[in-house]
């Protein structure tokens, strides 16, 4: 995609832009590519403050071609209080910041990052997750986005494309294939659902209602946003319990009925993963023993109420 390698046999374009074709001996070079690229390693010139490093990326566009602009840039990365300081007085994530706001002044047509935040430590990556969010919601520029890390799949993500020993094995929606048991082997302890969701009402005692596009209802503590913003909800298949009938006099909020609908026993595990669809054809995993699956006498097919704990949804 950056044109970094020149591939013996390929084929890329980005909307009506050919940038390679084999077949034509045809290659773009990098430098004449619209791409934003953003590394691991931030790759800021530390002899420049904030402010010229972005304008150093800023002036290798055009006037006319120029679509994303400084103080824009600045308010949606929030790095506008940083503008004067030097690189050696930021912290990771900072620079990191910067570096994605010097990529996006360069007007891209597309945003390449690499890892952006595998360089970064878990504190750094829970402050910059926001912003990545952000860029996904507000802007217009597709982003491809590499990464190891399911939590940044699961809340940046709306295709993906899963790769294993250098081949792709699946390209899907991001719930398509988070919500399949046949890739749970690759997340592990991670496997979850992802749920696209918009703030419905703010409740007493400081929890919010989200529903999804289905209709469907959950309820998450703490006042989030205002009503209509839209928020990605993850549930992991292990917080979500099953009772055979509606389970009365529980601390659990969320309760919803749901039709089982795929089975998957896991014997060496001693676990049972369980597909189930909810109202319209939304999807939910859950993750329980195999005890309690043959003891609830669970079968596909069978209607059951899903419990998920309010505090588990993230």
């Amino acid at each position: 995609m950056a044109g970094l390698e020149k591939l013996g046999c390929g084929y890329f374009s980005v909307g009506e832009n050919l940038w390679q074709d084999s077949t034509a001996s045809y290659f773009l070079p990098t430098h004449l590519r619209d791409i934003g690229y953003v590394f691991q390693e931030a790759g800021l010139f530390p002899h420049l403050s904030v402010l010229k490093n972005l304008e150093y990326g800023q002036k290798r566009v055009s006037r006319e071609k120029q679509q994303v602009h400084l103080n824009d840039v600045c308010d949606l990365l929030g790095i506008r209080h940083l503008l004067e300081r030097s690189p050696q007085n930021l912290s990771g994530g900072e620079r990191q910041r910067v570096a994605i706001a010097r990529a996006l002044l360069t007007s891209p047509k597309i945003l390449l990052m690499d890892e952006p935040l595998s360089a970064l430590d878990n504190v750094l990556k829970t402050d910059i997750l926001p912003y990545l969010e952000k860029l996904h919601n507000e802007l217009a520029i597709p982003i491809v986005y590499v990464t190891h890390s399911v939590e940044e799949l699961t809340r940046l993500a709306d295709h993906v494309v899963l790769f294993e020993k250098g081949r792709i094995i699946t390209s899907d929606s991001a719930s398509h294939i988070l919500s399949n048991p046949h890739y749970q082997p690759m997340f592990g302890a991670s496997t979850s659902s992802v749920l696209d969701t918009q703030i419905a009402m703010q409740c007493k005692d400081y929890l919010t209602q989200l529903e999804t596009s289905d209709g469907i209802s959950f309820l998450v503590p703490r006042c989030l946003g205002s009503i209509g913003d839209k928020l990605r909800c993850r549930i992991l298949a292990s917080d979500v319990s099953i009772c055979r009938s509606y389970p009365c006099e529980s601390s659990i909020l969320n309760k919803v009925q749901a039709t089982i609908v795929e089975i998957h026993n896991m014997e060496l595990r001693g676990e049972t993963i369980l597909v189930l669809e909810l109202q319209k054809g939304t999807r939910l995993l859950s993750n329980i023993t195999n005890r309690s699956s043959k003891e609830l006498g669970l079968i596909e097919g069978l209607v059951v109420w899903a419990q998920i704990k309010a505090v588990a949804i993230c």
